[in-house]
């Protein structure tokens, strides 16, 4: 399936024995997988194992609350960690643990319920994603490119005031402090070059 998303998600156990989704999450390690590792394979939704959720790209993942996998995203994850480290002001050396803590607290304002929050396009670092008129959209150079699950539309202009910010604030200042989220294509997404990259 061509918009089966470039990246997996886990958020543990969501579904019953008859592949239902009967939860939101459970547990606070939210990560981010690529698709292919060490040539395993799983049956999606197998009984009491990992719910699998697919992501566009990364920045669609990263505004779920998910970070990226510190087994098969090794390089990504210590990126991830030294600039959240950076911009929250702690230790370099804080455990995924705690981060893991610290995520889960950020991006949650009740139980199944993310938290949302509020800025101006114009402050926020590109990759980030905020929703506009309902929709979600990508930030990119003070402009926002409309999200779909096969990839971005053409650049639209920002609105003025603030708009919801869908990214959670605690990684939105990581990407602020250096990580750069991958996301599919831009511009044509439907017929461009599947390949991703850097916004």
């Amino acid at each position: 399936m061509p918009e089966r998303g470039a990246l997996m998600g886990n958020r543990g156990v969501l579904h019953d024995d008859g592949r239902r989704i009967v939860r939101f999450s459970r547990g606070r390690r939210w990560i981010a997988c690529v698709t292919e590792f060490k040539g395993r394979h799983r049956p999606v939704m197998a009984p009491n194992r990992y719910t699998e959720l697919f992501f566009l790209d990364e920045a669609t993942a990263l505004a779920a609350g998910h970070r990226p996998c510190h087994e098969c995203r090794r390089a990504d994850s210590l990126r991830f960690r030294e600039a959240w480290t950076r911009a929250a002001g702690l230790d370099p050396g804080t455990s995924l643990d705690e981060l893991d803590r610290l995520l889960h607290e950020d991006r949650l304002e009740a139980r199944g319920r993310m938290r949302r929050w509020t800025a101006a396009v114009a402050d926020l670092p590109g990759g980030a994603m905020v929703a506009v008129d309902g929709a979600a959209h990508l930030t990119h150079g003070g402009a926002l490119h409309p999200w779909s699950p096969g990839g971005y539309g053409p650049a639209r202009p920002a609105p003025p005031g603030r708009v919801e910010v869908l990214t959670p604030r605690t990684i939105v200042a990581a990407i602020a402090a250096g990580y750069e989220p991958v996301t599919a294509p831009r511009l044509g997404a439907r017929a461009a070059s599947r390949e991703a990259r850097p916004v």
